[in-house]
């Protein structure tokens, strides 16, 4: 099984503002916060479930999005497979509002530096490393013909 990790972001460099989402009270790790994850589903693209699971989570769509051309990976040993991550960051607009699916509670625009604090999963805080190095600026810049997706 595979999954994807999309990191919603809106504004550029200094105003550059991270989506973080709190679990509610009904599914896995209640209280804790995080980005956008998901399943890739069968016959599905890591880019189209990418996009899904954003709008499915957060009610956004992506007005760019960029492949962050990072993996990640854990073990789950419920089912004894390791599920590896693509990761992926979605530019949003400003104006765009959040609308949370029943896995979250709360969502909060966050400092790249405020939501590595908040993140739970170390994974997390290091894909932010990548995105402010890679998209901070608002775009990719000279990686931008090979990363942007959309």
């Amino acid at each position: 099984m595979s999954f994807v990790d999309t990191y919603a972001l809106r504004g550029d460099g200094r105003q550059l503002e991270v989506l973080a989402l709190r679990r509610g009270n009904n599914g896995r790790c209640p209280g804790s916060w995080e980005t956008v994850h998901g399943t890739i589903e069968p016959g599905e693209t890591p880019v189209q479930a990418s996009v899904r699971e954003l709008r499915e989570e957060t009610g956004l769509a992506p007005d760019r999005l960029y492949n962050l051309s990072r993996t990640e990976a854990f073990y789950q040993h419920a089912t004894d497979e390791l599920a590896l991550i693509p990761v992926f960051a979605a530019f949003v607009s400003a104006q765009a509002t959040v609308r949370l699916s029943d896995e979250h509670d709360r969502a909060e625009w966050l400092s790249a530096k405020t939501a590595a604090r908040r993140f739970g999963w170390p994974r997390e805080r290091r894909a932010l490393d990548d995105i402010l190095s890679i998209v901070g600026g608002g775009d990719a810049g000279l990686l931008e013909d090979v990363l942007r997706v959309s």
